[in-house]
């Protein structure tokens, strides 16, 4: 009986040796690490792109300019021999947006309108020079608003409050 568990059990032992100490047929996560690391140095698309490999896994993480980037980031990686899958965590940075053109009213038309606008605030002056409204003069706080208000839809650069409130 013996023998028999010795016939049995020495072939798998041998087996079970071999497999702990022969090195494995698959890719190692270093060398994934390494061609990944090469790829997004030499691939614009995928400069500021970090890539994190566990068991052939390649977790990709940083902001891409566009969808279209992403994407060929995955592609790109997919071709790195040991790569089982990607999770792709990138982030796309948003689309700059146009600026609107600020409409500044030229000093002549600011002028007639501020004068017109303030015939209905006595005690208060204003004057303007390269589309900068300043006011001087006394207000009362419950006119005050309404006054900015009127002031703002003439669209200047800026007011310059220097008034007194009562």
């Amino acid at each position: 009986m013996g023998t028999k568990l010795a016939k049995v059990l020495i072939p798998l032992l041998t087996v079970a040796i071999m497999s702990a100490t022969l090195p494995s047929c698959g890719v190692k996560d270093s060398s994934i690490q390494s061609a990944i690391t090469e790829l997004t140095t030499t691939t614009p698309s995928l400069n500021g792109i970090n890539a994190d490999v566990k068991d052939g896994v390649v977790t990709l993480t940083g902001e891409f300019k566009d969808e279209a980037s992403k994407a060929a980031a995955e592609t790109a990686v997919k071709t790195v021999k040991g790569v089982k899958s990607i999770i792709n965590n990138g982030t796309v940075a948003p689309a700059p947006q146009p600026s609107a053109p600020v409409d500044i009213a030229a000093d002549d038309p600011l002028t007639k309108s501020v004068n017109d606008a303030l015939k209905d605030y006595p005690g208060v002056t204003g004057t303007v020079k390269d589309g900068v409204i300043t006011l001087t003069g006394e207000i009362k706080r419950s006119s005050l608003q309404k006054l900015m208000q009127s002031l703002n839809t003439l669209k200047p650069k800026k007011i310059d409050n220097k008034l007194i409130i009562k």
